[in-house]
């Protein structure tokens, strides 16, 4: 306790430019904590609604069917759903009209599934450029605080004819709280980044894995489109 005491008045004993960074310091902490929560919901979230989706959708189900539960729904719960909806909704539009090569129609449905996939990475990429510039400049910004924080201490002292440690440690101490609070912001948000750029690269494989098994699933479809207008 008495150390917390003594930090809190090193912290209130400083210059005004020591604690104007450590006022940034702590807005940019509490920041990045926030989103390093937000994305661990999310990021969570979206993992469990894929490992969710693919046991319906592996289950040997009629598409149509699961389709239809979706659209029942009035909204999909985006992800892997999304990316299944767009592109089956496409496949259908492109194969109720007359005069279109099976070709064009699996393309089509392949170009919606994309748009849905970069549209669902975008959202779990939101604000991960946030904790990357936190984790980056951070240190800096303490740094900046610690060297000005000594030169006020040393300039201080300019007057005094004998100086000893005991007159100096107290300035320097404040300065180095900058230091210490940059390294407290800039490494969760750092570790946050890495872990959560990570896990976002495996649900991307995820999703472009399933995408590339159900254009294939899409494409034995596509043949009795086929055969049918060659007949007609």
């Amino acid at each position: 306790m008495t150390g917390d005491l003594n930090i809190w008045k090193l912290v209130v004993d400083a210059s005004l430019i020591v604690q104007f960074v450590l006022g940034l310091l702590l807005i940019a902490s509490v920041s990045s904590w926030a989103v390093i929560l937000r994305k661990r919901s999310l990021v969570r979230r979206a993992r469990a609604e894929a490992d969710s989706f693919e046991r319906h959708f592996w289950s040997g189900g009629d598409l149509v069917a699961l389709h239809k539960a979706i659209e029942a729904k009035g909204e999909s719960s985006g992800g892997m759903e999304s990316i299944f909806e767009s592109g089956f909704r496409e496949f259908g539009r492109l194969r109720q009209q007359s005069g279109i090569a099976s070709a064009q129609i699996l393309e089509g449905a392949q170009r919606a599934m994309r748009v849905a996939q970069f549209k669902e990475i975008d959202r779990l990429e939101h604000n991960l450029a946030m904790l990357a510039t936190v984790g980056s400049i951070s240190p800096y910004v303490g740094l900046f605080g610690t060297v000005w924080g000594i030169m006020a201490a040393f300039t201080s002292l300019g007057n005094v004819q004998q100086v000893t440690l005991a007159m100096v440690a107290p300035g320097i101490a404040e300065a180095l709280i900058a230091t210490a609070a940059g390294l407290f912001a800039a490494i969760p948000a750092v570790v946050g980044y890495n872990r959560f750029a990570d896990q976002v690269s495996r649900l991307e494989l995820r999703y472009n894995t399933f995408m590339e098994e159900f254009a294939t699933i899409l494409q034995r479809h596509v043949q009795p489109h086929l055969q049918a207008q060659r007949a007609g």
